[in-house]
C-alpha cells in the first residue's frame, strides 16, 4: 500500500555553492500517495553543474533505497521561469570526467529508473535541460510560459551521440530535425502537438496523468527499469563510460577525416581555378 501523502519535506539534499552559482537544494515532497516530487532550486536558472548533478543523483538514490514504497518519481523546478537552462558550459569543459561521470550518469539513472518518471516543466528547458526532461518517461509543460529548445546550433557546439540519441529514440524525424537543425523553440502547446511533452499544465496535470495511467502501481513487479533499459538500449550504451570513450575516439577520427576532406577540397578548387585560366 502506498504511503500517505505529506506536505512536509521527506528530505532535502543541498546543492553546494560552485563558482558563480550560489547553491541551492533538491527537496523531496509527496504531493499524493506514491508520488515523490523532487523540486530543484539552483539559482538563477538551474544550470546542470557537477554540484547539481551530484545532488540529483543522491536524491534519486534516497527515493529508491530510502525505504519508500515504489511509486512515481517527478522532477520540477523551484524557479518559475526555468526547468533548467542547460549546462554551465565553461564549468563542464573545465571539470575532468564531467560528461561520463556526472551528466551522462544522471541521464542513465533517469532513463533506467525503476519507477515511472515525469518531468514537470514550469518554464524554459534549454539544451541539456531539455535532454534531462527527455530522459524521463513522461513530460508535462506549462502551456503559457517557457520554451523547449535544443539551441546548440546557435552557439556552435555539436551534439554528442549520447545527447542526440534520446531525441532520435523518442521523437519523430520532423520534430527531431526542427529541434536540432533549426533550433526551433517550442512553447507548451506546440511541444504537445510535436510529441515532445505528453500534456500541458502544472502539478495537477501531472497527478491526473499518474492517476489516468495508473502509474503508481507500475513499479511493483521490480522490472520497470529493466524494461526501459531494453527499450532504450542505444542510449543506455552511449551513456556508459565505455560507450562515451568509444564515441570520443570515433569523433576524433571523424574530425581528422573532415580536416582532410576540407584540405583536399581547397586544393581541388585551386586546381580548378588554375585550369580555368588556360
Amino acid at each position: 500500500m502506498a504511503a500517505a501523502a505529506s506536505a512536509q519535506p521527506l528530505f532535502s539534499v543541498p546543492i553546494p555553492p560552485l563558482g558563480e552559482h550560489p547553491g541551492g537544494a533538491v527537496v523531496a515532497t509527496q504531493p499524493a500517495p506514491g508520488v515523490y516530487l523532487l523540486t530543484i532550486t539552483s539559482p538563477p536558472d538551474n544550470r546542470l553543474t557537477s554540484a547539481s548533478c551530484a545532488a540529483l543523483l543522491d536524491a534519486l538514490d534516497l527515493v529508491e533505497f530510502g525505504g519508500y514504497p515504489p511509486g512515481v518519481l517527478v522532477t520540477t523546478s523551484g524557479i518559475a521561469k526555468f526547468y533548467s537552462n542547460g549546462l554551465d558550459l565553461a564549468h563542464a569543459l573545465a571539470t575532468p570526467g564531467f560528461m561520463p561521470r556526472l551528466l551522462y550518469r544522471l541521464f542513465h539513472r533517469l532513463l533506467t529508473y525503476p519507477m515511472p518518471t515525469v518531468a514537470l516543466l514550469p518554464g524554459h528547458a534549454f539544451a541539456a535541460g531539455l535532454m534531462l526532461a527527455m530522459h524521463h518517461d513522461y513530460r508535462v509543460m506549462n502551456p503559457d510560459r517557457g520554451f523547449a529548445c535544443v539551441n546548440e546550433l546557435e552557439f556552435g557546439v555539436p551534439l554528442k551521440p549520447a545527447m542526440s540519441s534520446i531525441f532520435r529514440l523518442k521523437l519523430g524525424p520532423a520534430t527531431y530535425r526542427a529541434l536540432v537543425l533549426e533550433a526551433r523553440r517550442f512553447g507548451g502547446r506546440a511541444a504537445l502537438e510535436a510529441g515532445i511533452v505528453d500534456r500541458v499544465g502544472g502539478l495537477d496535470a501531472v497527478l491526473d496523468l499518474v492517476r489516468e495511467r495508473k502509474l503508481t502501481g507500475k513499479a511493483k513487479t521490480g522490472i520497470y527499469g529493466l524494461l526501459k533499459a531494453e527499450m532504450y538500449r542505444e542510449s543506455v550504451a552511449l551513456l556508459s563510460e565505455e560507450g562515451h570513450a568509444a564515441e570520443e575516439e570515433k569523433e576524433r577520427r571523424l574530425v581528422q577525416s573532415e580536416e582532410r576532406r576540407r584540405a583536399e577540397g581547397r586544393r581541388r578548387v585551386v586546381e580548378l581555378k588554375e585550369k580555368s585560366k588556360l
